[in-house]
């Protein structure tokens, strides 16, 4: 059968560098750290006391009081971040929308973990009478977010959403681009939100060793690609996209802002947390997604790379990019937002598709920023985008996420022509 072509109509984001789509990508081009000490709760007698926040958030800026208090933190990100690439895509307010054929995807790698750690210590920290709050469960289930955008805007498509840890958006965004040029819907609203920042997620990150403990200057802490990383810094916040059918998209005038091209899954199948030595994982999921867009290695001009600023993990994906596209890996721009926004967790894959997708849409690739050291275990000769971003023209994009389990996803983003 022929493939639809599916184009991106909309974007939203909040994030801990910008609270919306404008100020997150100037933050990104500009080289500006979200990292902090933590203002969510008291940190002190933790060994990590900084995170990267949404900073100076009020849900009462967004939400009324009474239904704020029906949505975890999570889930407020989701529905803001929903609301702007929806009202930005024009999609809502198109009179001719089949809602039927609209669908929501949306992705949570924890979902509401404040709600669950708050209502499981007030419980255990009382008399022990079970008074949950009613809202307990729905606050929590990290579907609800894809529920609740449905349910606000009546899309009546696919709604689900999408686990597969930190690459959880990004798998959230591959379904959308499949329903879509298999003629299922005609639009997804799709993305991912986390809010992870409480007691037991930096407690729990904590004992698995995974987070940087640079408490003495928490904005350099995330150097991905750097000798001296010691882990990754939390993030916070969200992304939604705007997916169509290029088709329904041309017949309502919509602006487009790039092409979905490919979409490459993959699962490492090594280990709980740890990723395959040899980068066989993160390699076969973007030989997937090239193999899907029918594109050569070469036509690749920019990688937006998963760079956590872990010990292991930024050694295997530069291995995998420098084993999977040879010599022209050189000519690559690669880069790590995550140094600014620190690790959104299920977010991730979202938000930095949106980077992704304004570096083709731009041509220019944001820095790698907090790169102090060259790793000798890592191949240098990448331009790994440090310091400053790099104008140049970028056809194609690609961006990475990989999630503990083994779970791998890729995908191209190309610059629009009609």
């Amino acid at each position: 059968m022929e493939l639809k072509r599916v184009v991106i109509t909309g974007l939203g984001a909040i994030t801990p560098i910008g609270k919306n789509v404008e100020d997150y990508w100037s933050a990104l081009l500009a080289g500006v750290s979200g990292a902090a000490p933590i203002t969510n709760f008291d940190s002190s007698k933790f060994k990590t006391k900084f995170a990267c926040e949404v900073k100076d958030y009020d849900a009462k800026e967004y939400f009324d009081r009474k239904e704020a208090r029906k949505h975890d933190r999570y889930a407020q990100f989701g529905l803001i971040a929903g609301y702007e690439a929806i009202t930005d895509s024009g999609l809502d307010s198109y009179d001719d929308l089949n809602r039927n054929r609209v669908g929501v995807i949306w992705a949570s790698g924890i979902g509401g973990l404040n709600t669950f750690h708050q209502s499981v210590s007030e419980y255990t920290l009382g008399d022990g009478t079970p008074r949950f709050n009613p809202f307990f469960i729905p606050k929590m289930i990290a579907d609800i977010a894809a529920g609740h955008i449905s349910i606000k805007y009546g899309f009546r498509g696919p709604n689900f959403a999408t686990v597969s840890a930190c690459a959880s958006s990004a798998n959230a965004l591959s379904d959308a681009y499949n329903y879509i040029r298999l003629g299922k819907a005609d639009a997804f609203v799709t993305g991912g939100s986390e809010a992870a920042i409480t007691e037991s997620g930096v407690g729990g990150f904590n004992a698995m060793h995974a987070i940087s403990t640079r408490n003495d200057d928490p904005k350099t802490a995330s150097r991905p690609f750097d000798k001296d990383r010691d882990g990754f810094v939390m993030g916070e916040g969200g992304a939604g996209l705007v997916f169509e059918e290029y088709e329904h998209a041309k017949a309502r005038g919509a602006n487009i802002y790039a092409e979905v091209v490919g979409a490459g899954l993959s699962g490492d199948a090594y280990h709980m947390t740890a990723p395959h030595p040899e980068g066989y994982g993160a390699q076969l999921c973007m030989q997937a997604a090239i193999d899907d867009a029918n594109l050569k290695i070469e036509d690749i001009d920019h990688i937006n790379t998963h760079g956590t600023s872990t010990p292991v993990g930024d050694i295997v994906e530069p291995k995998a990019i420098v084993n999977l596209f040879g010599d022209h890996a050189y000519k690559i721009n690669v880069n790590s937002t995550k140094s600014m926004t620190g690790h959104l967790l299920g977010g991730a894959g979202a938000v930095e598709s949106i980077s992704t997708i304004l570096s083709v849409k731009n041509d220019i690739v944001p820095p790698t920023i907090n790169h102090f050291t060259d790793d000798p275990e890592i191949d240098n000769n990448l331009n790994f985008t440090f310091h400053k971003a790099q104008k140049r023209t970028v056809n194609y994009g690609l961006t990475n996420t990989f999630g503990f389990g083994g779970h791998n996803a890729s995908l191209i983003f190309k610059k629009f022509a009609n």
